[in-house]
């Protein structure tokens, strides 16, 4: 594939810092989930992006000093839209994780080229393939089955094939369903700080463009935690291990890795390779966590990834 920036030529290849990139992303819902053993969502979300701002700051600010000077007010006002849709990211995914599975939450949660598609006839002024809507159309099936999971159960006999539901009422009050809404929100600004990134990384440095909006995001974050009375300290050792881990090696090594690839790659091109994520995490947490995916779940979910790559593949 050739590359699309005109400035240089990586002197490594986007996809091997792309592998490593879904390796460490992979890691994020496993720490998560064992940092909400002690600390809020929101709190978790705060310290991740706080702790990966500060090892970058004295690297982006003693190495780009100029770069920062050069800002321009459209670059600016672009870089903090872009660090504030990143707090709204990963405060609902991340929330997610307290509602469902980490396996729904993150094949929910890598929608975005789906989103990018649906989006793109309005604000791009793209048609919609016949490809693309087929593509959506096998997202929304699997969808609706991933959904049906959370309210019904597959016979226990093989005599006996009938499902047995809650209803629509109790799938309406189920924490599941937040869950699930919660990590699509996530999708949907993923998508926006995905496009916002392509703009961005084009003319500024890896590390002016990630110290910015990750120190943003944590601003952000933390005025959330502030508003809504959330404590910052008083925790036990051990969640400040996962908020370190989810910096150092979701964040820095694995969202970074995907931020540098922007400006050798298209948008869409790298947001595809996010479907990796899903398979990684379900593998981990069925072997940290002993989640197991139910067939009507891990049937939707597989339906998911698929309408996900024929979108994005056009």
């Amino acid at each position: 594939m050739a590359y699309t920036s005109v400035n240089e030529k990586p002197r490594v290849s986007p996809w091997v810092v792309i592998s490593l990139g879904i390796a460490a992303v992979s890691t994020a819902s496993i720490f998560i989930r064992f940092a909400q053993r002690d600390a809020p969502s929101l709190v978790i979300a705060a310290f991740r992006l706080t702790i990966a701002s500060l090892v970058l700051a004295p690297v982006a600010l003693t190495r780009h000093p100029e770069e920062f000077r050069r800002l321009s007010i459209k670059q600016i006002l672009l870089l903090l839209g872009t660090g504030a849709v990143l707090a709204l990211h990963f405060a609902s995914w991340i929330s997610s994780l307290e509602y469902t599975s980490v396996a729904t939450s993150v094949v929910l949660v890598t929608t975005t080229p789906l989103w990018v598609a649906i989006f793109s006839p309005l604000v791009l002024h793209e048609k919609i393939t016949q490809k693309v809507v087929w593509g959506l159309v096998i997202a929304l099936v699997g969808g609706i089955i991933v959904s049906l999971n959370n309210a019904c159960q597959l016979p226990s006999a093989l005599n006996h094939w009938v499902f047995t539901c809650t209803g629509f009422d109790g799938l309406l009050q189920s924490r599941v369903l937040v869950g699930n809404v919660l990590a699509l929100v996530g999708a949907l600004s993923a998508s926006l700080y995905m496009l916002a990134g392509r703009s961005l990384r084009s003319s500024l440095s890896i590390d002016t463009y990630t110290f910015s909006v990750y120190g943003t995001a944590a601003v952000v974050l933390l005025l959330i935690c502030l508003a809504t009375r959330q404590p910052m300290a008083g925790y036990p050792p051990r969640a400040y291990l996962w908020f370190t881990a989810l910096a150092l090696v979701p964040q820095l090594l694995g969202h970074s890795s995907f931020n540098w690839a922007l400006k050798y790659l298209p948008a869409a091109t790298v947001s595809v390779t996010l479907l990796g994520e899903p398979i990684g995490s379900t593998i981990l947490a069925f072997f940290v966590l002993s989640e197991r995916p139910g067939i009507l779940e891990l049937s939707g979910l597989i339906l998911i990834m698929i309408g996900i790559y024929l979108t994005a593949r056009r």
